[in-house]
């Protein structure tokens, strides 16, 4: 039901930063962990990022931890992906992804979340 579309993406050197958007319609994200994921050419989709309804609990991937940071502005609708110190292995297209079954966060898959965004793409140059 609800609709999710990413922005921000775009070509960046190596080591500089970027910040993503996810913008929600057609329904509430209050109560939902939200969640960044991205996909590689010729790789399966991965996990980035996962965050709790309330904000106050976040999931990295060991890959990004320390250098992205995932965020939510519940009012606005709205879910970020800072992402600092930028390397070339970050290129992909990144989807933002919203929660929909019961199962814990932290043991979450993508399988749990049901409403996808149709990405945006990230390229790092060298």
């Amino acid at each position: 039901q609800v609709q999710l579309v990413e922005s921000g993406g775009g070509l960046v050197q190596a080591g500089n930063s970027l910040t993503l958007s996810c913008v929600a319609s057609g329904g509430t994200i209050n109560y939902a962990a939200m969640g960044w994921f991205r996909q590689a050419p010729g790789k399966e989709r991965e996990f980035v990022a996962t965050i709790a309804w309330h904000g106050g609990t976040s999931y990295y991937a060991d890959s990004v931890k320390g250098r992205f940071t995932i965020s939510r502005e519940n009012a606005k609708s709205t879910v970020y992906l800072q992402m600092n110190s930028l390397k070339p292995e970050d290129t992909a297209i990144y989807y933002c992804a919203l929660k929909t079954t019961p199962a814990g966060l932290q043991i979450a898959t993508m399988a749990d979340f049901g409403s996808w965004g149709q990405g945006t793409q990230v390229t790092v140059t060298v």
